[in-house]
């Protein structure tokens, strides 16, 4: 129930610790080390066919749904979810498939009565902001490594998981390494430190 104006802010069960960075650099993989319940924010990705999809317009992929671009996935749908486990410790959030491009069911995220839960992304910088201001924040941090390290880290998860054509794998992952340094930059000035996985590692080994 919202305190009265004025009044004490509402008790949360919970914080998050946000983890953003790039595609490839190992977010994923520092989630699972923490030990922590994870909320996958990439599963909030928009589905194929939706008319709201974002398009690459120019380059060998023009014409291709952009799922690079904050258009593609649903924030709003992220955040009420991070506030609900916050405040109850239980959230539905969906199951989604990146082969597909498409949801494919929903699963409950339990805490378990943790105090802190992960969320990570590559939009996940989008809701430092609106977690700080909601008084969900616990931590926010953007994972990075050397962009030669990134891109065949990506490049080999992806192929072995078959996310998209082997073509289109290689000019994206082209693309996100020349746009790397933009995207660490922008999370940081969102409000992300930049650190690598084993210093990530510490840090929230350390708040737990």
């Amino acid at each position: 129930m919202p305190s009265s104006p004025g009044g004490p802010a509402p008790a949360r069960h919970a914080r998050v610790i946000v983890l953003a960075g790039p595609s490839g650099a190992g977010k994923s993989r520092l989630a699972e080390r923490s030990g922590l319940p994870v909320l996958r924010l990439d599963d909030f990705y928009r589905s194929a066919g939706d008319p709201a999809l974002p398009l690459i317009t120019d380059g060998p992929n023009a014409g291709l749904v952009d799922w690079d671009h904050p258009d593609s996935w649903l924030p709003d749908d992220a955040l009420a979810a991070m506030e609900l486990l916050c405040a109850t410790g239980r959230a539905e959030a969906p199951v989604y498939d990146i082969g597909r491009s498409a949801r494919t069911g929903s699963h409950v995220l339990d805490l378990a009565g943790s105090p802190l839960f992960v969320a990570e992304g590559i939009f996940a910088a989008d809701v430092v902001a609106a977690c700080r201001e909601r008084g969900l924040l616990a931590a926010a941090y953007c994972v990075t490594q050397r962009p030669t390290v990134t891109f065949a880290r990506r490049l080999q998860r992806d192929l072995r998981e078959r996310r998209k054509p082997p073509l289109v794998l290689l000019r994206r992952g082209l693309a996100l390494r020349r746009d790397q340094r933009r995207v660490v930059d922008h999370a940081v000035a969102a409000g992300c430190e930049p650190l690598t996985g084993d210093q990530g590692l510490r840090r929230i080994r350390a708040m737990s």
